[in-house]
């Protein structure tokens, strides 16, 4: 079995050897640009773990795993229009550096390119893999429009969100290692069971992530936090406190939500107060350590030996380290 540090470089020499240096320079530069801005390179480095479970034999899901990241840096170009976004991991958005027509243009070759490399995939599974692919392309899709549309809903559900963010999110980390597990030859009890896992350790993650932008340390967390109050995103803990604060709180949040000019930082305390008085975080956090739990035994189930299952299980409970 290859480490999670191993496969990580083994992903960055690949995104390395990629070339678009092609004509014309303002479709292809920005593709580039994209992929050199290095993220986490999570979703390969699951899909290799995941073959690597049922397989010595890695190299023949390295393309199709370099095809995820790129489709997942195709789905960041796009929502960073949609969302009007200056910076992207701390560099100059495409759109922003180039323009729109041109961040949409290569947006949509970074979709190709992505299926291109994810049909290098075994003969032997290729229909299965394609098909995993486009279905996971597609619920990404319906996940950031059920995003976009709760924007401007009044009233959304718990149950809505957790599917907005199981698609948004978790479907795409489930499809990876699902991927990786069917190159790697897995039954199809455990390519369901690693999906699965995949599924519940997204939700983990995003509802950790939800509580985290309102009571993490910056310096830790990495970036400033209340955000989302301040843009009264729908997060799994503004939901909860509108379906829970009743009389003068359900007032006082709603009038928070209403108001336009306002201190950040007023406002920010104020609706984190609130959260404090009904328990917010607490059923939060509670939430996520279900979700949690539940990815835990759904990798528990894979019948694989232990050993073989140990460098997934790290990855998943660094994922989710902050959870406590």
């Amino acid at each position: 079995m290859q480490g999670v540090v191993a496969l990580t470089d083994l992903v960055e020499t690949e995104i390395a050897k990629l070339d678009f240096s092609k004509e014309p320079k303002d479709l292809y530069d920005p593709i580039s640009y994209t992929l050199n801005n290095k993220g986490k390179r999570i979703r390969p480095v699951l899909t290799l773990l995941a073959c690597n479970m049922f397989s010595e034999n890695i190299e023949k899901a390295v393309k199709p795993a370099i095809g995820l990241e790129v489709f997942h840096n195709f789905t960041l170009l796009h929502d960073d229009i949609m969302d009007n976004a200056p910076v992207r991991r701390g560099k100059t958005t495409v759109h922003m550096k180039w323009n729109v027509n041109t961040a949409i243009l290569s947006g949509d070759t970074m979709m190709v390119e992505a299926y291109k490399l994810v049909a290098e995939a075994p003969d032997f599974c290729l229909r299965k893999v394609l098909e995993l692919f486009s279905e996971l392309s597609i619920g990404v899709c319906e996940g950031q429009m059920y995003d976009m549309e709760f924007e401007d809903r009044a009233v959304v559900s718990v149950n809505e969100y957790l599917k907005m963010i199981e698609l948004k999110t978790s479907v795409l980390i489930a499809g990876a290692l699902k991927m990786g597990a069917i190159i790697g030859n897995a039954n199809a009890n455990d390519a369901e069971n690693i999906y699965h896992f995949g599924i519940n350790l997204g939700l983990a993650f995003q509802l950790l992530d939800d509580w985290l932008d309102v009571y993490s340390d910056p310096k830790v967390f990495g970036k400033k936090t209340g955000g989302d109050i301040v843009a009264n995103k729908k997060t799994f803990m503004l939901i909860t406190a509108l379906e829970k604060a009743k009389g003068i709180k359900e007032q006082e949040l709603n009038n928070w939500l209403e108001i336009n000019n306002f201190e950040e930082q007023d406002k920010i305390a104020a609706v984190r107060n609130i959260y404090n008085e009904l328990s917010i975080g607490d059923i939060t956090m509670k939430k996520a350590k279900e979700y949690s739990a539940k990815a835990f035994e759904y990798l528990n189930k894979i019948g694989v030996d232990e050993d073989k299952k140990l460098a997934l299980k790290k990855l998943g409970e660094s994922l989710l380290n902050r959870i406590k």
